[in-house]
């Protein structure tokens, strides 16, 4: 099975007989609307659908021979295309973005034969849309990929402001080009509309959470099993395990990601074919890249993943994204690095988490090493301390702890998140349990009398932990005891343990820890 690796063009992956999951389908489901917005996190296959939709546009119907949409389109007429692509170019650089789409333009209307009369880039573009639709005597179709990386580049940046006016010009051209237009998508990982990207024209239609569209990009179950099902029992005969074990382990480290309330469970296409391709399971996804502009917004707030993770939101808090580093939650969300996973439909509200362990574990791991401070993967101390847990070896989970907390250099530390804070040991002990993937881990854990710390569940053990900074390990078991953390495992089989772990402010560490 030849795979589409670094291929994002259909002409390519059709012609050169690679792997292609079919989804023209929703294509033509897709094409028969007019204008519209849809956002998936990057590596998710959005410039394989621009690229399916242009051939499709252009009537390239011998490329479709033997795909779904073969009976379902009769007609295939032939439209004008304009396709940008936002994904190739700089824009950090003063006039970037103005030069780029002047590049665009001026071949366009080279092909069309206008003349250049007017400088203002949204007025040439809606001469030409004209034009086109005047010469051919066919609507327009414009794909625009990846339309807010000018945006993204500059984040939080003095040229964020002018890549901004530039855009809002440019996109204007929709609203006084309307009558010419056949169709129209705009694709990115972001939702700008908080800062007037598309106040030029009328809104496009956003269908990032059409449930129709779920499947728009990715992989379902049903299509991992119908298109690689012996990719897959190769790749559990190589790994030596069962098959039905190999899918549970693919499902495990790249699945789990949701667009709607309607839950369709989505592989991460990238990753899939990479460790179908490689025969082993990887952080294709992750290793590829952190965006720097989701880096700068970390380093510039007061990210608390702990504080994030697992709650309800309102639909507009994680799909409306405005630049703020004070509440990140829509970037990490449209990253692709929170996904949905659960919806209360009498609140309206949708639960964030991980989608898996590819996200969860890289992810977390970037956070610790920026939070703490350390240049060390602390991946080592995690497997150490899982075979701590899974052994039930506390006193040397204590020693490993205490080293950790030992190696953070003061100067680590944000001036909001100073050593006076209870919270901050807190959300460090998060940081590491939250990287033991085959545990479960809760923080802030409720019930009718109060929160607990953290507690963390194994196959044979729970753990529940309480921390007090300038306190006592006794007064952190007093309150597991007066507050009833642990009554809900009472008639639990597994073997209980409370902690009462004390830190000092002075010496900057774990003074006390009991166990019983």
């Amino acid at each position: 099975m030849k795979y589409p690796i670094g291929t994002q063009t259909f002409s390519t992956i059709i012609e050169e007989g690679m792997v292609y999951v079919d989804k023209t389908d929703l294509v033509y489901q897709l094409a028969q609307k007019r204008i519209c917005f849809f956002c998936r996190p990057r590596r998710f296959g959005k410039s394989l659908l621009i690229s399916t939709l242009e051939s499709y546009f252009k009537g390239e119907k011998e490329l479709f021979k033997g795909l779904k949409i073969e009976e379902l389109e009769k007609e295939w007429k032939q439209y004008p295309v304009f396709r940008i692509d936002f994904s190739q170019g700089g824009y950090e650089v003063e006039d970037n973005l103005r030069k780029e789409l002047d590049k665009y333009l001026t071949q366009w209307e080279r092909r069309l034969g206008i003349q250049k009369q007017i400088d203002k880039l949204g007025s040439r573009f809606s001469d030409i849309i004209a034009e086109a639709h005047r010469q051919t005597g066919m609507k327009v179709a414009v794909l625009i990929d990846e339309y807010d990386k000018p945006l993204l580049d500059v984040l939080m940046e003095p040229m964020e402001a002018e890549n901004r006016a530039v855009l809002k010009e440019f996109y204007g051209t929709f609203k006084s080009a309307d009558e010419h237009l056949r169709f129209v998508l705009l694709t990115g990982v972001t939702k700008f509309s908080q800062v007037s990207v598309f106040s030029g024209f009328n809104q496009p239609e956003d269908i990032s959470m059409k449930s129709e569209f779920d499947a728009l990009c990715g992989i379902t179950k049903d299509e991992l099993v119908s298109y690689f099902d012996k990719e897959i029992e190769a790749m559990a005969e190589k790994r030596k395990c069962p098959k039905e074990e190999m899918y549970i382990r693919l499902k495990k480290q790249y699945d789990g990601y949701h667009f709607s309330e309607w839950m369709t469970d989505i592989f991460n296409p990238f990753s899939v074919l990479n460790a179908l391709n490689d025969r082993k399971l990887d952080d294709y996804w992750f290793v590829s890249g952190t965006p720097t502009y989701l880096m700068r917004l970390l380093d510039r707030g007061k990210t608390n993943m702990q504080e994030i993770v697992g709650r309800q939101y309102e639909k507009n808090y994680f799909m409306d994204y405005k630049a703020d580093t004070e509440d990140p939650l829509a970037m990490i969300y449209q990253s692709g690095y929170l996904t949905i996973k659960g919806y209360d439909e009498t609140r309206g509200q949708y639960k964030l988490d991980f989608p898996n362990d590819e996200v969860k574990n890289g992810f977390v791991t970037l956070l610790a090493n920026n939070y703490c401070g350390r240049r060390n993967d602390p991946k080592n101390l995690v497997l150490d301390i899982n075979d701590m847990l899974r052994q039930c070896r506390l006193d040397d989970m204590r020693d490993a702890l205490s080293g950790f907390f030992a190696s953070i250099p003061y100067n680590a530390y944000y001036q909001e998140r100073a050593w006076s804070y209870e919270s901050h040991y807190h959300y460090t002990f998060y940081l590491i349990f939250r990287l033991l993937s085959c545990y479960t881990t809760f923080t802030e854990k409720e019930n009718s009398r109060g929160r607990a710390d953290m507690i963390v569940e194994t196959t044979d053990y729970v753990y529940i932990f309480e921390f007090k900074l300038d306190g006592t390990a006794a007064e952190a078991l007093k309150q597991i005891e007066d507050k009833g953390y642990a009554e809900p495992y009472a008639a639990d089989s597994r073997k209980l343990f409370k902690f009462g772990v004390a830190f000092s402010s002075e010496k900057k560490n774990i003074v006390e820890w009991e166990v019983v």
